[in-house]
């Protein structure tokens, strides 16, 4: 996969002093909404986050946005492409074209000038300052198709990334159908906290803390705590050695959820052509 290069580095760091108040009241709301949803206890309520978690979050984030369409670590049809990618925008972290490109320039430079979420430029910048001062959440869609040439080719992608919050707002009505406020407060309010906060950790703390098997340029790391929050994307260090590779957890105990997710999809049928990297003998 090719991806245009060119220098936004200046434009980053402007945006370092642009507070976003469009999407600040909305972290507020939700994670007021979190809280609330404490004092609210159901049961129903406890088991519904934990599987919509599961579903936004490694479904969603890890399995789709990330693997899929970013690096294209593995192939499948378009309508099962489609319907992972409706669980990603029901993550709350932006719609598909913004997802990938932020991504994708992480990438291109990590841990340097350009890099939307650097612990080099702070540690609370990169778990989460960069999203309520920075400019990564301003681009359009011209902008982005820098990045994202093939996914601003797609129409249902252009389409969910202008309309990302349609498919939490369903959600949020099905979950009040189905349970009232307090699986709205669960499902949606706590669910999203707790997949916002499991994203953050993997763009700051696997950039700070955790091992190194290989020297890449830049500071990531592989951290067991951070990849069993994150199903898996911990394995940071090894994810950007190799960022094409499905498999993040390249060792037996290096659990990713993601990767046992893809490797069940492909003996559904599901999906095809899956990139897996094989190591060395000498770094195992």
């Amino acid at each position: 996969m090719r991806v245009l290069r060119f220098d936004n580095s200046r434009q980053n760091q402007l945006g370092k002093n642009k507070f976003n108040w469009r999407i600040a009241p909305v972290l507020m709301l939700f994670h007021v909404g979190a809280v609330a949803a404490l004092f609210f206890f159901t049961w129903s309520g406890l088991f519904t986050a934990i599987f919509l978690h599961w579903v936004m979050g490694g479904l969603g984030l890890g399995v789709c946005y990330h693997r899929l369409l970013t690096h294209r670590s593995y192939a499948t049809s378009k309508w099962f492409e489609y319907l992972l990618t409706i669980c990603g925008v029901a993550a709350m972290e932006g719609g598909p074209l913004v997802w990938v490109a932020t991504h994708r320039k992480h990438h291109q430079f990590a841990d340097k000038d350009g890099d939307p979420h650097s612990p080099r430029d702070g540690k609370w910048w990169s778990y989460a300052g960069w999203i309520l001062m920075g400019n990564t959440l301003r681009q359009d869609v011209a902008t982005l198709k820098r990045y994202v040439p093939d996914l601003a080719k797609d129409k249902f992608h252009v389409w969910l990334t202008k309309w990302h919050l349609t498919p939490t707002i369903v959600l949020g009505l099905v979950l009040f159908a189905i349970g009232g406020f307090r699986l709205v407060l669960w499902g949606t309010f706590l669910r999203t906290v707790v997949g916002l906060h499991s994203s953050w950790i993997v763009n700051s703390c696997a950039h700070i803390w955790g091992s190194r098997r290989f020297e890449t340029r830049d500071t990531s790391t592989n951290n067991w705590w951070v990849a069993l929050l994150s199903f898996g994307d911990g394995w940071h260090n090894n994810h950007h050695a190799y960022p094409v590779s499905a498999r993040h957890g390249f060792m037996w105990y290096e659990i990713d959820f993601n990767w046992y997710t893809i490797w069940i999809f492909k003996h559904l049928g599901l999906t095809s052509y899956i990139h897996q990297t094989q190591l060395p003998a000498r770094t195992r």
